[in-house]
């Protein structure tokens, strides 16, 4: 009788867990959703920045009976608004007179502003310290405080109602400007000064060749700072121009825009868009220089 071999029986191995394929689709859901995660604060914010922009450009294309109603979409798009407004007032002359009062008053702000700030970030003389003082506490002072003697000189000098006192002062420096400037010059090293020196170069050459060429963003910030002020000034405007409307900036023309047409809210929002325009418009091209100006500036004190 043959005995039969048993061969032992291998044991049974456990079960291998099987990977969970996810679809394309919620991979991307995914990462959307950590994407928003990632950034909910700042959605927020554009959502907050956003919301009041969307409003008066749909408010632009709305006619006087739907404004400031419950609907907040244009039934029909009135486009007309922004003709209108063109014809109502003026706008091409007050829009020439901003462009007249930003633009001088940013090139005569740097032609005499930039020198000041070399003159107190790279040059040693006795005093600095003082006159640097005395540029915080004029950047400080408010412009109230000195409205009536000055006006009182530029009427004597016939130049009430028209923008020159608020463009000529320029030339003699702004108070911000030569602290913004100043401070940006500190964070250029002293030897790229020392070896232009070296090289025969005076405090002009050494400005022009080595300082202006390494400092474009610092100039350039300051200017956009300028210029906005400028384009966006109202209480300049009201001072010296008020009884002149064909000196008038848009800024100010705005605001008497909207208190002679104050029911008609739909060429108000109209005129509100094209006054911005132009200002977005360069900070859409400027922003990368205007960032970089304004995160080297400060570095040193």
């Amino acid at each position: 009788m043959t005995s039969a071999t048993l061969t032992p029986e291998a044991p049974a191995s456990p079960a291998t867990p099987q990977r969970r394929i996810r679809s394309p689709r919620s991979l991307r859901t995914r990462k959307a959703l950590g994407w928003i995660a990632e950034h909910a604060v700042l959605i927020v914010l554009a959502v907050l920045f956003v919301s009041p922009v969307v409003f008066v450009l749909l408010t632009s294309l709305m006619s006087s009976s739907q404004t400031l109603t419950a609907s907040l979409w244009p039934q029909p798009f009135v486009w007309s608004n922004y003709v209108t407004v063109f014809t109502t007032v003026p706008l091409a002359q007050w829009f020439a007179n901003s462009a007249m009062y930003a633009i001088l008053a940013t090139a005569f702000m740097l032609l005499s502003s930039v020198p000041a700030a070399y003159a107190l970030a790279k040059i040693r003389f006795r005093g600095s310290g003082v006159l640097f003082t005395a540029i915080i506490v004029a950047m400080l002072l408010p412009p109230q405080v000195t409205a009536i003697p000055i006006y009182v000189m530029w009427s004597q000098l016939g130049l009430t109602g028209t923008l020159w006192p608020l463009i000529l002062p320029n030339l003699l420096g702004d108070a911000f400007s030569i602290f913004l400037l100043r401070q940006f010059f500190l964070t250029i090293p002293p030897e790229y000064s020392d070896a232009a020196r070296i090289d025969g170069n005076g405090d002009f050459g050494v400005l022009w060749r080595v300082v202006l060429p390494m400092a474009k963003p610092g100039i350039a910030a300051t200017a956009i700072f300028m210029f906005f002020a400028s384009w966006n000034d109202y209480y300049g405007p009201l001072l010296y121009t008020s009884e002149n409307p064909a000196a008038w900036p848009v800024a100010y023309g705005l605001a008497s825009f909207r208190g002679v047409h104050g029911t008609d809210w739909g060429l108000t929002m109209a005129m509100t868009m094209l006054v911005t325009v132009p200002v977005v418009i360069i900070f859409f091209f400027a922003q990368r220089v205007f960032v970089e100006g304004i995160a080297l500036t400060g570095v040193k004190g």
